[in-house]
């Protein structure tokens, strides 16, 4: 969305300039909402990328290309070898005092932003030289963003398409060397695969089930052993009982052979 330049470039808090908040978005368009924040996937993304001091993982904040430029504002960005407490400074994004663009940016479609993502924001972050830009549109038939799933790489300045596979049960999957993922779209959802794996990056109900699992193993491995020490016990006091019997049958083995020897007497 732009902004007047003249409003963005005159926007300072105590003396630092910023630039102004994004508008806040109108009910039926909250699908980044639905597909980022609440998934925890912008966090999810932020953990395995790491290096927080010289990555952003970001969204719903202005890019622009300098000071009083036109501004949009993407649904996610990441950019690596850059200064994150800059773009908190200036509530966003710019490339002049970043020293490089974005390395990524992503668009979550609804139906009154889903022209838009297709139309001028492709246009607008091409201009920028943004070399990833990926868009993701939950309908079945990506109605709002003409696919459900869809990427452009920059080559000489221009963007091209990135080649989207469809996997079975109607998965579509996409790789972005930027991030070193796929992105997939999952019966509606957006996921990111570790291609070192073959597996979703972490995310809280993974690492949940993860924990789960470890303490299902471990508890399991103890009342293994709990059960291997109970048997151990078990036949230590069966020996024991048994040298018991064995000790008494040799006395009384012994009071008989006395017995005997006193009535040869």
């Amino acid at each position: 969305m732009t902004t007047s330049d003249t409003a963005a470039s005159k926007l300072k808090v105590k003396g630092r300039f910023r630039l102004p908040d994004p508008p806040e978005r109108e009910p039926d368009d909250m699908t980044s909402a639905e597909h980022l924040s609440e998934t925890g996937l912008h966090h999810h993304l932020k953990q395995f990328l790491g290096n927080p001091d010289t990555t952003i993982v970001s969204g719903e904040k202005y890019i622009t290309a300098r000071r009083g430029a036109d501004m949009r504002y993407p649904d996610l960005l990441v950019a690596f070898g850059v200064d994150p407490a800059l773009y908190r400074e200036t509530n966003g994004y710019v490339i002049a005092e970043q020293g490089k663009p974005p390395d990524w940016v992503l668009e979550i479609a609804s139906e009154g932003t889903g022209h838009n993502d297709v139309g001028d924001k492709r246009e607008f972050y091409q201009g920028l030289g943004i070399p990833e830009y990926w868009r993701f549109d939950q309908t079945p038939d990506g109605r709002w963003h003409g696919a459900r799933l869809a990427g452009d790489r920059l080559v000489d300045g221009r963007y091209e398409a990135v080649k989207i596979a469809e996997l079975p049960d109607g998965v579509l999957q996409g790789y972005s060397p930027a991030l070193g993922l796929y992105l997939r779209w999952e019966r509606g959802e957006l996921a990111l695969h570790d291609p070192a794996t073959g597996r979703p990056i972490a995310t809280f109900e993974s690492e949940h089930e993860r924990a789960d699992l470890e303490l299902s193993a471990r508890l399991a491995a103890e009342a293994q052993v709990t059960a291997e020490t109970s048997r151990a016990d078990s036949a230590e006091t069966e020996r024991a009982a048994e040298r018991v019997r064995a000790d008494n049958a040799e006395a009384k083995v012994r009071e008989l052979e006395e017995r005997l020897r006193n009535q040869e007497r």
